[in-house]
């Protein structure tokens, strides 16, 4: 696969890849928001692209990651749902947590890609992608460094016990005393995030480096220091109402303020990590994104409330779900005197473009694996829409909450659910949506496009490839018989 490089008259750029967690797209004031205050973000906006069709790879943290990773899309990744590895399980008090199931030796990353190029690589925040010393450990992926949690559920407490420190020579837990992993602590991870990716930044400035800042925030509990200032402001404003907590997450006083209190915290450390940038020198030379790894959390878990927030705005489905709601994601990028300020872009794409996009902004496309599923958009963001390659389809599939898939193809989505209970020989039922009429996928249009539905049965057929680990039993099941019938 040859991709043309848009960046190769320029040096190589810094890139700062920022991945916020259950992030609806309506939670950022550039995108709408009312309630919460993002400043910085809102500025990072106007000085760059803010695109209005992008998505993630799957409606969850860890198979999200691995698509934005790897480059490959929902039915060709290897990791495509949460999950712990067989044998491994927590035990606290021996600060023990199983980790995610690992990424294979054979997955390239965007990180070692990076690396090859000479780039310094960094990641500070969730990793979701294997434990200590596996296969999937962020050292043997291409990181220079990692600090942070690597297993999802050691990050549902933002006042850790501890946290990683992984080179290629030495894996370190850094113990913080004052933090037992109730609702307050000493010390609060984000912050320990951005101090170390300011140190990262500084110790490699003059290098050319990849950042990148999977960062924990919005993911629940919901938990933020009480004396960050907008946590007074926003307990003054907004107003709570009762709920019934019926998570494992720890409650919060105010859990509306406490949610909001922590999008303007992550927003404020976001501007002084671009102001150290700026102070050094780079922010001309350093492209910056920010997105989210999947849509925000739903039926008020763990006291968060996305319908308040219009954390969606308005389109159906939360986390976990494959409709909009799950998948569709903030995205700004920024690069200065490169990508124009105060544009919008609704071209669409999704995480498996960003290994090759990124690699085509620095220059290196002919370094791309000639197996990703993504596209570059660098023609999009250099103000080059001419030279633009779309995507025929967008697809996915999650194995987790019913089991389900979609595809979409210009502003035709289907969508498929409950395929865990699909019986041996029913078939799937498959709903259609036409998003530019029906962006809220309210109408079911199927019964009226059978044209359309079999074109796009036809995607799913194509782009599912079965997997022992995480498979879709009524889709497998019918792969199957497809074959038995061709022999």
């Amino acid at each position: 696969m040859f991709f043309a490089s848009f960046a190769a008259d320029a040096s190589r750029p810094n890139i700062v890849l920022i991945l916020a967690d259950d992030l609806g797209v309506g939670e950022l004031g550039c995108y709408g928001q009312k309630i919460i205050k993002t400043p910085r973000l809102d500025r990072l906006a106007s000085e760059g692209t803010l695109f209005t069709q992008h998505y993630s790879g799957f409606p969850v943290c860890a198979p999200a990651r691995c698509t934005l990773m790897t480059g490959k899309h929902a039915g060709h990744s290897f990791i495509r749902d949460n999950g712990n590895p067989a044998g491994r399980q927590k035990d606290e008090s021996r600060n023990f947590w199983p980790g995610q199931n690992p990424i294979p030796t054979d997955e390239v990353t965007v990180a070692e890609l990076f690396k090859a190029q000479g780039y310094a690589t960094g990641a500070m925040g969730k990793w979701g992608l294997g434990y200590e010393h596996s296969t999937g450990d962020p050292s043997q992926q291409g990181f220079d460094l990692f600090f942070g949690y690597l297993c999802q559920a050691h990050a549902h407490n933002h006042f850790p016990r501890f946290l990683w420190r992984i080179t290629p020579a030495e894996h370190e837990q850094v113990f913080y005393p004052g933090n037992d992993r109730t609702l307050q602590g000493k010390t609060y991870s984000q912050d320990e995030f951005f101090r170390e990716a300011e140190e990262f930044v500084r110790a490699n400035q003059e290098r050319p480096f990849f950042l990148y800042l999977p960062v924990i925030v919005t993911h629940l509990s919901i938990q933020v220091p009480e004396d960050e200032p907008s946590l007074a402001e926003y307990r003054r404003t907004i107003p709570e109402e009762p709920y019934e907590h019926k998570s494992n997450y720890l409650k919060h006083p105010t859990p509306r303020a406490g949610y909001a209190a922590m999008v303007t915290r992550m927003d404020r450390e976001i501007g002084e990590l671009l102001d150290l940038l700026e102070s050094l020198e780079l922010a001309d030379d350093t492209i910056v994104v920010f997105t989210s790894d999947n849509g925000p959390t739903y039926n008020r878990l763990g006291g968060s409330d996305s319908d308040f927030f219009h954390s969606a705005m308005g389109r159906r489905g939360f986390k976990g779900s494959v409709y909009e709601g799950g998948i569709r994601e903030p995205l700004i990028v920024r690069w200065k005197d490169r990508v124009a300020d105060g544009t919008t872009s609704d071209l669409p794409t999704y995480f498996p473009d960003w290994l090759p996009t990124l690699l085509d902004l620095a220059g290196a496309a002919a370094s791309i694996p000639d197996d990703v599923d993504g596209l570059s958009f660098a023609p999009t963001l250099l103000g080059k829409p001419q030279s633009q390659k779309k995507h025929d389809f967008l697809y996915w599939e999650f194995p987790a909450y019913g089991s389900q898939q979609a595809v979409r193809v210009g502003d035709w989505k289907a969508v498929r659910q409950n395929l865990a209970k699909l019986k041996p020989g029913e078939a799937p039922q498959t709903e259609l949506y036409d998003l530019a009429a029906d962006p809220g996928e309210s109408r079911d249009v199927s019964a009226d496009h059978p044209e359309v539905v079999e074109e796009l049965e036809g995607i799913m057929a194509s782009q599912h490839e079965p997997s022992e680990m995480f498979p879709l039993p009524g889709i497998d099941r019918m792969s199957r018989s497809k074959v038995r019938q061709a022999q």
